[in-house]
């Protein structure tokens, strides 16, 4: 059993290497609609997702870090690279999930739920 994300997941399943049960998400994926959600599988919760973010130092003048937002929101609109993440087995976020308050806030959620579970593992950095 493996947990990964999909660009690299998808390209063995689709080359009949491994079979996917699952994805470990809500709802499917776009880029792969014929894998049922961990819900669907009989896994309700069970959610992990690979995401990505941009981080600047705490000391950058807010007007950088909206215009470095606007930047990278104006790419992402882009039909074209939205096609390219597409290929790569990657979602774009909904627009309102690309600002800094709601990537603040998406950390924070991910900190809250996965922090409980690595001090009972007693997982340690290396």
């Amino acid at each position: 059993m493996m947990i990964t994300g999909p660009s690299v997941a998808l390209a063995h399943a689709r080359a009949g290497n491994v079979k996917m049960f699952a994805v470990a998400a809500a709802s499917r994926l776009i880029a792969a609609p014929e894998i049922p959600s961990a819900d669907e599988a009989g896994l309700p919760g069970f959610y992990a997702r690979v995401w990505h973010g941009m981080w600047v130092p705490r000391s950058t003048p807010m007007a950088v870090v909206n215009r470095l937002n606007a930047s990278v929101r104006e790419t992402l609109a882009q039909p074209e690279i939205r096609t390219r993440f597409t290929e790569f087995f990657l979602e774009v976020p909904p627009a309102e999930q690309q600002t800094p308050e709601a990537l603040g806030a998406f950390q924070k959620a991910e900190i809250d739920k996965w922090w409980p579970i690595i001090k009972e593992a007693n997982v340690k950095p290396e």
